[in-house]
């Protein structure tokens, strides 16, 4: 029997070329028939194949942000073909999007009856089906997480997080992200990083999450910068994805404000990727946090070898400009009409009771200014 390389929250099989034992791995979790979830990019580069699913029945309409449409499209191919499972092969986008599917194959209800602002945790049962994840990102963390993003038709970005969300497994295969393009690279990497900066700042105590959390931050923050110049680098590669998974390991704590801003931002055209648009909000963050998690900052300048807590704000914004990150909302084509009506639902996200500093909308509405 194979025995995963971590088994924390669920089981995790890493390594380069572990993406070979997808097959054997279906067997042994009890999934004959699978879905595989993709996107249109991966579909085209025969990511069946890739993963040794060539007979699989394939959903591969997943868009940068997954939406109701989508959902309700996956589940009806998941019916179509009698599937007993879920393979959800991409970045968080299709593996989000998988989870969504999954809570409507098993239950019934609209997909909004099983957000958080409706109370739909407790909705969620076991009988969502087995899920196996293989993200080829390095980003997202929700190979290993709870919870699921996705765009409803009303337009609001919103969360779905159940224990029953978390996937059967793992498999992350540093492979599988050598061909990122560079803007990927950097968008998914500060992604990473920003999950890992958010959860050890998070109010919520767990002293486990917060030494994953810390772990992962120095890995990613010294190595961001070469798979950012050089994609085809292994090693940096695989630490990359450690950096990813243990952010995602600590979503125990749950985030904070970045999150709270970018989820609404996800929204206004489903086009805005949403690691960007953390990498971007996250220096401000800090310094609207600073004084309520001064202790927390820090903890986090001693394992990146700065000064003093105060100097983080300023090597985030560093680091964005040496990923050519873009430096403005305004860059990415945002307006402040557009922002306008967004103040509240940041204030209103299922991440703003963890921020370390209250967060209401007055507050959302003059970080969302200070970065347009």
């Amino acid at each position: 029997m194979m025995q995963p390389t971590i088994s924390y929250l669920t089981d995790v099989y890493f390594g380069i070329g572990v993406t070979n034992i997808v097959p054997d791995l279906l067997a042994e979790i009890g999934i004959r028939r699978p879905l595989l979830v993709t996107d249109p990019g991966l579909r085209d580069l025969g990511i069946a194949e890739r993963v040794g699913l060539n007979d699989a029945h394939v959903y591969s309409r997943v868009g940068t942000n997954p939406s109701e449409p989508q959902v309700l499209e996956a589940r009806q191919e998941y019916r179509n073909g009698q599937c007993d499972g879920l393979v959800a092969v991409g970045g968080g986008s299709s593996i989000d999007l998988a989870k969504c599917a999954g809570i409507l194959v098993g239950h019934a209800g609209t997909l909004e009856s099983f957000t958080l602002r409706r109370g739909g945790t407790e909705r969620i049962t076991r009988r969502v089906p087995p899920i196996v994840a293989v993200p080829t990102t390095a980003g997202s963390g929700s190979e290993v997480g709870r919870a699921a993003l996705v765009t409803l038709r009303c337009g609001d970005k919103v969360g779905i997080v159940s224990r029953f969300l978390t996937p059967a497994a793992a498999v992350c295969d540093p492979e599988l992200t050598l061909t990122m393009p560079p803007p990927l690279s950097a968008g998914t990497g500060m992604d990473a990083i920003s999950h890992c900066v958010e959860t050890f700042c998070s109010t919520r105590c767990n002293p486990v999450a917060d030494a994953i959390a810390l772990d992962g931050l120095e890995r990613g923050c010294r190595h961001i910068e070469t798979v950012y110049g050089d994609g085809s680098n292994r090693e940096a590669r695989k630490e990359m994805m450690l950096c990813a998974l243990q952010g995602g390991l600590a979503f125990q704590k749950s985030l904070g404000a970045a999150h709270s801003l970018s989820h609404p931002l996800g929204s206004l055209d489903g086009q805005l990727h949403h690691g960007t648009l953390n990498g971007l909000l996250l220096p401000v963050v800090l310094r609207f946090n600073a004084d309520y998690c001064a202790d927390k900052l820090e903890a986090m300048a001693q394992r990146l070898r700065l000064k003093k807590g105060s100097d983080l704000p300023e090597y985030f914004d560093a680091l964005n400009r040496q990923l050519g990150m873009p430096e403005s909302l305004a860059e990415l084509g945002v307006t402040r009409e557009e922002l306008e009506p967004l103040a509240a639902k940041a204030a209103a996200d299922h991440c703003s009771p963890t921020n370390p500093r209250p967060l209401d909308e007055a507050a959302c509405r003059m970080l969302y200014l200070s970065v347009l």
